[in-house]
């Protein structure tokens, strides 16, 4: 049975089912293992963890620790009390319209991140020019309709990860910055923090970066000088605002005092760096990399609910969350018909109920002519999210 402890309660013959945090906040190359001894307990209080997840059909029990299933119940119910909280004003463009735009804007954007990182790889003066034009585009798609570009950011490789992460973290901090009411000047800044947030991981070799297997508690170290290190290319560059060097530098700060490199605890984390935290877990958890694979972007928003707890501020997930949707565009439901589809519009005052492009027959395993449902009034019903490769099929076409 899989139950959720406490770090307090964490002994040597536990075994670990998952350290329940994301994953560049360790430095363990499995989430799941035999807590050996207290050398082991020790490591992972050092990480930052509060409290994880045991199997105690593999070590030891805690008998009045909650079940995974509990908590998860418990989670989601808290959520769904977020869900019938009215999401962002209606769009004025939909996702199917922006799309080509959208597209362009996400490439044109990758193009010009990775053209800044590359010099930095080979000691040239950083050009925040280039990266800095491309937020007016990227703050335009967004105007128009957010879900687009946000469909769009899962379509990363292993070769083109870390640009495509700095465009996508960009974009939704352009995105949530904007839902707040934040101001045009304010919104422009956030988005090139974004953009440059990880500048510093090109002072990382690559072997480092892109390790499939276990980092040494050197390596560890190594990743986890990135902020300071993306902060001081662009203090050396000139002419970068507050605002940028502050989400570069403070991106991975926890508000419960674990996070890097300073260790700040929230009170003296920014508004915009505890956003730019949200964010960038979100689009990391969410992607596939070299060591783990995403997941999907609903579970990715239950996770860092529960995590809000320790560490992001509670209050700004619940925003986030209303941002994007529980189910963002782009994600592939079942619906109650034994359809798939894939969501393609949030819908005014109920986040469970998006608008809905079904194009595929579960019952029948075949593709059928694709149909727009409006869930919100009642057209079916969402039962889960599924991954497109279970089913093999491609939702992107039918955005």
């Amino acid at each position: 049975m899989i139950k959720k402890i406490s770090i307090d309660q964490l002994k040597p013959g536990m075994f670990v089912h998952d350290l329940n945090v994301d994953w560049m906040a360790h430095p363990f190359l499995r989430q799941r293992f035999v807590v050996q001894d207290d050398a082991a307990v020790s490591k992972i209080r050092a990480a930052g963890i509060r409290d994880l997840y045991v199997d105690t059909s593999r070590g030891s029990d805690v008998p009045d620790a909650p079940t995974e299933a509990e908590v998860r119940r418990s989670v989601e119910s808290e959520m769904l009390k977020v869900a019938t909280e009215p999401p962002p004003a209606p769009l004025s463009t939909s996702a199917a319209e922006e799309m080509s735009r959208a597209t362009k804007i996400y490439e044109a954007a990758g193009n010009a991140v990775r053209h800044v990182m590359r010099d930095v790889r080979l000691g040239k003066a950083v050009e925040v020019a280039e990266v800095e034009a491309m937020v007016e585009d990227i703050t335009s798609s967004v105007v128009r309709n957010s879900g687009a570009l946000i469909s769009l950011m899962r379509l990363k490789t292993a070769d083109d990860y870390t640009f495509l992460h700095c465009v996508a973290v960009g974009t939704l901090m352009v995105t949530f910055t904007r839902s707040q009411g934040m101001d045009a000047e304010t919104v422009r800044q956030a988005g090139i923090g974004g953009l440059m947030h990880d500048l510093g991981k090109m002072q990382v070799p690559d072997a480092v970066l892109n390790k499939p297997g276990k980092l040494t508690d050197e390596e560890f170290g190594l990743i986890k000088r990135h902020p300071e290190e993306g902060h001081r290319l662009l203090v050396e560059a000139g002419g970068v605002g507050p605002i940028p060097l502050d989400i570069t530098l403070h991106h991975h700060e926890r508000i419960d005092g674990s996070g890097y490199p300073h260790r700040l605890p929230g009170e003296q984390i920014s508004l915009l760096a505890k956003m730019s935290a949200i964010v960038d877990v979100y689009d990391a958890i969410t992607s596939d990399r070299c060591y783990h694979r995403g997941i999907a972007p609903t579970d990715a928003l239950r996770k860092m609910f529960e995590w809000s707890k320790f560490h992001f501020e509670e209050k700004l997930v619940h925003q986030f969350m209303r941002t994007i949707g529980i189910y963002p565009v782009g994600t592939l439901v079942k619906l109650e018909s034994g359809r798939l589809g894939v969501v393609i519009e949030q819908t005014d005052g109920n986040l469970l109920a998006p608008k809905v492009r079904a194009f595929f027959s579960t019952r029948s395993n075949v593709y059928i002519p694709p149909e727009t449902l409006d869930l919100a009034r009642g057209a079916d019903r969402i039962v889960n999210h599924e991954l497109a490769e279970q089913w093999g099929v491609d939702p992107r076409r039918f955005l």
